[in-house]
Formats: structure tokens, sequence, C-alpha cells
């Protein structure tokens, strides 16, 4: 099977699947595991994030929606020598990922039609089934099953530790200028590694939010994991964030309790790494509980 994925998530879901061999063209944000960066890139970002801060990314953002100019491109051509059997897409976030509308109208430039998975993934739960879904379209639905198991059985472990421990008031900062809360599965994260989040909202988009709301939400807890950006890239912003007046009055702020995560690893993709997600938000909420994580799990810096 020749298998198209664009979807970084669901890349990584392949390889764990033993498919990497199958997977003919990926996006230019598929570098999960290493190898996959190596395969053809047949979607790129109209927008360079890297150069850009996160309120000039946002602009940016908003003035292609506007103008309704594609935030990715789609090397058809490349995509036609890919000759895909399998296309896996996504129908949850034209900011995140191409438009499975896109990749429809790029079929007809394809000698025969290939099957094409959409995902839309908006919980943990529906995340996780990812696996099974591509592991049916894909004859591995087996390893799928045990794939799954393993993952559930790692978040109830985290259930078992964490059973009658306080819940630490949280709030996620999935941009930071201008401000977003989270949403879709982050605050389900937060909730089953034994936190409250205080303005994301489960199983919702994310959404802009005022430094005024921040505040009035007092949380004890601080987590910035901006989409898409790394430690690294997110440090460079901070001084934006401390410039806020608010800032030195956050109860998080005040108590030591600001951290730096892995987004995009961990928070920011619908994959398996969820729970490698929750398992880090359990150590940074309970040390006391959590003691130990698994060794992919530990991306994140305090301030």
């Amino acid at each position: 099977m020749r298998i198209c994925s664009f979807v970084p998530s669901a890349t990584e879901m392949l390889y764990a699947l033993g498919l990497g061999d199958s997977v003919v063209g990926v996006t230019h944000e598929c570098d999960e595991p290493a190898e996959a960066a190596r395969k053809p890139v047949l979607i790129r970002a109209s927008i360079d994030h890297a150069a850009a801060s996160s309120a000039a990314i946002d602009a940016a953002v908003h003035e292609s929606l506007r103008s309704a100019t594609p935030l990715y491109t789609l090397d058809t051509e490349g995509l036609r020598r890919a000759a895909p059997d399998l296309i896996i897409t996504q129908d949850l976030c034209d900011v995140c990922a191409i438009d499975i509308s896109l990749v429809t109208q790029a079929l007809g430039a394809l000698d025969r039609r290939p099957q094409v998975l959409a995902l839309h993934p908006h919980t943990v739960d529906e995340s996780l089934d990812q696996l099974r879904l591509i592991g049916e379209a894909t004859g591995r639905a087996g390893e799928a099953g045990a794939m799954l198991s393993a993952l559930r059985e790692r978040l109830g472990r985290i259930e078992r530790l964490l059973d009658g421990a306080p819940r630490p008031r949280v709030f996620c900062l999935e941009w930071l200028e201008p401000p977003m809360a989270s949403g879709h599965w982050v605050p389900q994260q937060v909730a089953l590694a034994g936190g409250e989040e205080v303005l994301g909202r489960a199983g919702a988009a994310s959404r802009y939010v005022t430094w005024d709301e921040v505040a009035a939400a007092r949380p004890e807890v601080l987590i910035l994991m901006p989409c898409g950006f790394s430690i690294d890239r997110t440090r460079q912003e901070l001084p934006r964030l401390k410039e806020q007046a608010c800032w030195p009055k956050l109860p998080a702020v005040q108590r030591g309790q600001v951290y730096l995560v892995n987004g995009p690893a961990y928070f920011n993709r619908s994959g398996p790494r969820l729970v490698d997600g929750v398992e880090l938000l359990a150590r940074l909420l309970h040390p006391d509980r959590v003691p130990h994580q698994r060794a992919g799990a530990t991306q994140a810096a305090g301030l």
C-alpha cells in the first residue's frame, strides 16, 4: 500500500504500526519519527512560522482567511507521482493543517482515485481511536488494538496514582499573542492529569481570551504550549508576556508554577503522545504522587 499522510500525528501512527516504508508523501511538519522528515514533502505552509512572532503569525492567518488565500499549498504533481492508494487528511482545523476540500480538489490530477481517510478528533478518546481507524484502513487492526490497550493502561495508572488528590487551577495558553485558551482534547488532558482547566473548553475549538479574563480566573499553574512552538521558540517571546500588567499578580507566577512545554510533541497534535502529555502534566501538577515519568515525556521547563 502507498500512503500519503497529510496529518503529522497520522504519520507518527503509521510508523508506530510498522508502515513507514509505505509512506510516500508527508507534510513539512511531519517530524516524528525523524525518518519521516526524509519522505517527499507534498504539503507546505504559506506563512513562515519560524521567522515571525506569534502576533505576526496570527495577523497573517487572519489576512489569509479574509482574502480566501490558502494557508497551505499542495504539490499536485508530486501527489500524482506518489500515486497513493490511501490519503490520510484532517477535517478539524484549517489553520493547523491543509483543509480536506483542497485535497479533494487535487484528486482530479490522479490517474485513479485513492481511498481518503479524514480524521476529526475532538477528545482524547477520539484521538486515540484514530489508531483503530488507521489500523483498519491499512490491514494493521491487530497491532493498533494492542497499542490502544497499552495507552489506556497508562492512563489508568495515572488515574490510580491521583485518586483523591486535590485539583489545582490550571490555564493552558495555546497561543501567546493574542492569548488563546486551549480546546479540544487539552482540557481533558488536564483533567486526566489531576487539574482543573479554568478557561479551556473540552471538545470545543480553542478560543481567544483577554489577559483580564486570565487574571480573573486566577490560575495556580500556567502551562505555555503555543501551537507548533518548541520550548526554545516559546522562550523567545516570554518578554512580551511578562509585560502584561497582570503577570506578576497571577497566582501561578507568584507560586513559581509557570511551565513551558513542547506543544507539538504532547498537546497540539492528536496522536498517541497525548498520553505522554497527560503523564507530563501529572508530574508537574502532582510531583508527590507521580514521581517518575516515561523517558519520552520529559520536555518541560519552568520559569
